[in-house]
């Protein structure tokens, strides 16, 4: 029932053309309803409802609570963490304009909801998770045929038949008094008429692919909620240990190999783009597009490294264990120095030609390395990493909220407007191209400059309804309305695209 509920409100609610508050509505909507599947299956696994659920094949033992914790069935804490993370993002698309930035969110949102209602906590274990609803929601509908024929609410001597039929009956009448309402009172009619779904034909069969898909969704959610499926067993079979010579040289030539650079990077960072220039014969934009995915790449690769190592290595002795913790240790600062290599020269290659969205995320992805090799620090110091696959999601996760706290489009905006104050060179090509969240720094530039790139987002911001209010477009309205744009501006001054 309350699935149902949460599927008529997302699909009454979603805007598909421009992200907004209903999108929020809607996510709020179906954690709830997922929620309420959630206290319904602990009642009804509790000792004190004296009934359990029957076992299935793939499935928690329905005599047993789950534990805490466990991957199978997360606990309420982790359960509540993913929740959270998958409503923060979502609610992204309330906040800010750009759409690009949503659809990162809305990805990764897809991700931690599948965790929040399957678990899992072994890599393995998660690859695994993401997979599951698709089947889940097929094996779905019996189980919930079977309980919309066992459904009637104590005491109350109606069926869920019936239920349905009232609400449907409620729909109806409150939609043609509403109509009629609405065509006798303008101002009653503005005010609801953003909160009504559209009934033409067209708008109908949006909503009604809308609820199949929602519902579709919310139905294999609350099923693997309230069947949660082993996941424990996921796990990569112990090893036998290497001997010490096997994993110990290699990783005494890596870490060799590591230094070497390193060393190399620290005469980049003290010598500036000058050396660079009289060394390699390159400009700096070449030096820092030639070498930062390399960099990247041995930053993954070094990763995986690390933690095959870690598990193959010998930590019987106190010597093995000393040895583990020196030369992954010595390995992971290494990394630390070259993610810190690959970071600075973006930034200055940003310096250099400008602030751009995709300069910008690449920056983000570096420093959430970063803060992987030294969560990989700490594990190995413990020489424990059993916590370390959830925190890798959950940074990335927060990473992802992070730039989108940082409103993105408006900070490439504000830097390019920076560099051209003091610097004359700007391409607005680029910058027109941004979302309505870079209208408050877009207009501090002087004319012609600021009609040039405000003029094609001024012309593509429509007024939103009020499912599809949106915090970036409106803040763009607001100053559009206070500063002149002369959209007969057509001499724009353009640079070349770096």
């Amino acid at each position: 029932m309350a699935s149902t509920a949460a599927a008529v409100v997302g699909a009454s609610v979603l805007t598909m053309v421009r992200p907004g508050l209903g999108w929020l509505v809607a996510a709020l909507g179906g954690a709830a309803a997922l929620s309420t599947a959630a206290v319904v299956r602990s009642g009804a696994s509790s000792p004190a409802a004296g009934r359990t659920e029957p076992t299935e094949p793939g499935t928690a033992t329905g005599a047993e609570p789950a534990r805490p914790g466990a991957t199978g069935a997360p606990g309420r804490v982790a359960q509540a963490a993913w929740a959270a993370a998958t409503v923060a993002l979502v609610a992204v698309g309330t906040f800010r304009a750009a759409g690009w930035l949503f659809a990162l969110c809305l990805l990764a949102a897809v991700g931690t909801g599948t965790l929040a209602v399957t678990g899992g906590r072994s890599p393995l274990g998660m690859l695994v998770a993401v997979t599951l609803p698709p089947a889940a929601t097929v094996r779905a509908l019996p189980w919930a045929g079977r309980g919309v024929r066992n459904s009637r609410p104590v005491g109350s001597g109606i069926g869920f038949g019936r239920i349905v039929t009232s609400l449907a009956v409620s729909a109806v009448l409150l939609t043609l008094f509403g109509l009629l309402f609405a065509s006798a009172d303008a101002v009653f009619a503005n005010l609801v008429g953003g909160l009504l779904p559209d009934i033409a034909p067209a708008g109908v069969i949006g909503w009604l692919l809308r609820l199949i898909l929602i519902g579709c969704g919310l139905l294999g959610g609350a099923y693997l909620v309230s069947r949660p499926p082993d996941l424990e067993g996921l796990r990569p079979a112990s090893s036998r240990p290497a001997h010490r010579l096997e994993w110990t040289l290699p990783l005494v030539l890596l870490d060799a190999l590591f230094a070497a650079f390193v060393l190399v990077q620290l005469t980049v960072l003290f010598g500036g783009a000058g050396h660079v220039l009289r060394t390699a014969g390159l400009t700096y934009a070449q030096y820092a597009r030639g070498g930062f995915w390399q960099l990247l790449a041995v930053t993954a690769l070094t990763l995986l490294v690390i933690a095959i190592a870690a598990r193959r290595a010998p930590k019987a002795t106190r010597g093995d264990r000393l040895l583990v913790r020196v030369l992954l240790g010595t390995l992971t600062a290494l990394s630390l120095v070259i993610v810190a290599s690959a970071l600075y020269r973006m930034q200055v290659y940003a310096d250099a030609y400008g602030a751009t969205r995709l300069r910008l995320v690449v920056s983000t992805v570096e420093l959430w390395l970063g803060l992987l090799f030294v969560l990989v620090g700490v594990a190995v110091t413990r020489l424990r990493a059993d916590w370390l696959p959830r925190l890798v999601v959950g940074t990335a996760v927060l990473a992802l909220l992070g730039l989108a706290l940082l409103n993105p489009d408006r900070l490439i905006a504000e830097r390019n407007v920076d560099r051209y104050l003091e610097t004359g060179r700007l391409d607005v090509s680029y910058l027109s191209g941004l979302s309505a969240d870079a209208v408050p720094a877009l207009g501090r530039l002087p004319e012609p400059m600021r009609s040039c790139a405000l003029g094609e987002i001024a012309a593509e911001l429509p007024r939103d309804g009020f499912w599809a209010t949106n915090v970036g477009r409106e803040r763009a309205r607001r100053v559009l309305d206070t500063i002149p744009v002369n959209a007969s501006v057509t001499d724009c001054p353009g640079l070349r695209r770096w």
